[in-house]
C-alpha cells in the first residue's frame, strides 16, 4: 500500500524532512568559558577593594602612630600644654587599636586571596597599631601605683630648700614651698626606701662626687655653693619635656666632720602626680653615688 502526499501539507513535510526541527537559540548550553565571562571582572573588583581596604587599615595605624610619637614633643617645644599631650597620647591609642583590627581583618582578607602584597602591608599596619596602642600602658601602670604627689624628699622634716630656683619655682604652679605632713605620710608609704645617704667622704669630697654624678645623669646645674654645701639642678624628661627641679644639701656627720650625709629633694614644675619619676629619680642618684670612688654607708 502507498501513502501520498498531496498539496502544500506535502511540500510542507518535505522541508521539515530537509532542515530538521527547529531550535530555540535562547534555549542553547552555553560553553564554560561563556558560563564563566563575568568572573574576571568580579575578580578584579575584589582585588582593587582588598587594596583600597589594606591601605585604609595601614593608614590609620600611622595615622595614630603619628599622634602619639608628637604628643610628646608638642608639648617639650610649647605647641601645647601636657594636659593636651596627655589627651592625644590617649585618643591616639585607641585610633591605634582600630588600626590594628581593620589591619588584622584586611590580612585574613589578603590570606583567603593568596595576596602576599596585602598581607605584608596588613601585618605592618597590625604592628604599628598594636604598638601605638600600647604605648601609654606603662605610664598608666605607674601612675595608677604612685601616690598623689609630685614633691619627693629624702629629708621631710627639714626639705632641702630652693635658692638659685626659688624665684622661678615661684611662678610655676606647683611652686616652691614643700607640701607638709600630708606628703611626707604619702611618700613614706609608697617609697620607704627613700631615705638620706652617708658617705665616708669628707663635705668637700662629696661635694664634687654629687656634682658629677649629676652631670653625668645630665641635669643642667643651676646653681651650686661649696660654702653652703647646696646644688641645683634641672632635669628635662625625654619624650614629654616635663622639667623637674632638684636640690642636693651636702652636710658634715661624725664627731670629725670626715663623713657627709647627702639629702635630695625632687620636685615637679606641673602636675599632681609625678607617676613615680621624682621618687626613680633620687633612687638612681644614689645608685650611681654609691657605685661611685667615695664609699656610702
Amino acid at each position: 500500500m502507498a501513502f501520498g502526499v498531496s498539496g502544500e501539507s506535502g511540500r510542507g513535510a518535505i522541508r521539515w524532512a530537509k532542515l530538521g526541527p527547529m531550535v530555540d537559540v535562547d534555549s542553547t548550553p552555553q560553553s564554560p568559558a561563556q558560563a564563566t565571562g563575568a568572573q574576571p571582572n568580579a575578580a578584579h573588583g575584589s582585588t582593587r577593594a582588598l587594596r583600597r581596604f589594606a591601605a585604609f587599615a595601614l593608614g590609620v595605624s600611622l595615622v595614630a602612630a603619628l599622634g602619639a610619637l608628637v604628643s610628646g614633643p608638642g608639648n617639650r617645644v610649647g605647641w601645647w600644654d601636657y594636659r593636651w599631650a596627655f589627651s592625644m597620647l590617649g585618643v591616639a591609642a585607641g585610633i591605634g587599636l582600630v588600626g590594628a583590627l581593620l589591619s588584622l581583618v584586611a590580612g585574613i582578607w589578603a590570606l583567603r586571596r593568596h595576596a602576599s602584597g596585602r598581607v605584608a602591608a596588613s601585618i605592618i599596619g597590625f604592628l604599628v597599631g598594636i604598638l601605638t596602642f600600647a604605648l601609654p600602658f606603662p605610664m598608666q601602670w605607674s601612675s595608677g601605683k604612685a601616690p598623689p604627689i609630685h614633691d619627693i624628699s629624702t629629708d621631710t622634716e627639714n626639705p632641702p630648700r630652693f635658692e638659685a630656683l626659688a624665684a622661678l619655682r615661684a611662678g610655676v604652679p606647683n611652686g616652691v614651698e614643700y607640701g607638709g605632713a600630708g606628703v611626707a605620710t604619702m611618700q613614706k608609704a609608697a617609697y620607704p626606701d627613700v631615705a638620706s645617704m652617708t658617705l665616708a667622704a669628707p663635705p668637700e669630697k662629696a661635694f664634687q662626687q654629687c656634682l658629677q654624678v649629676g652631670r653625668s645623669m645630665g641635669w643642667e646645674i643651676v646653681g651650686e655653693s661649696v660654702a653652703a654645701g647646696r646644688i641645683e639642678a634641672t632635669d628635662t624628661t625625654v619624650f614629654f619635656g616635663f622639667k623637674d627641679d632638684i636640690v642636693l644639701r651636702v652636710t658634715p656627720v661624725g664627731p670629725t666632720g670626715m663623713a657627709s650625709r647627702i639629702d635630695m629633694r625632687s620636685v615637679s614644675r606641673v602636675g599632681r602626680s609625678d607617676r613615680g619619676v621624682n621618687a626613680r629619680r633620687v633612687r638612681e642618684f644614689y645608685r650611681l653615688l654609691a657605685r661611685s670612688p667615695i664609699t656610702s654607708r
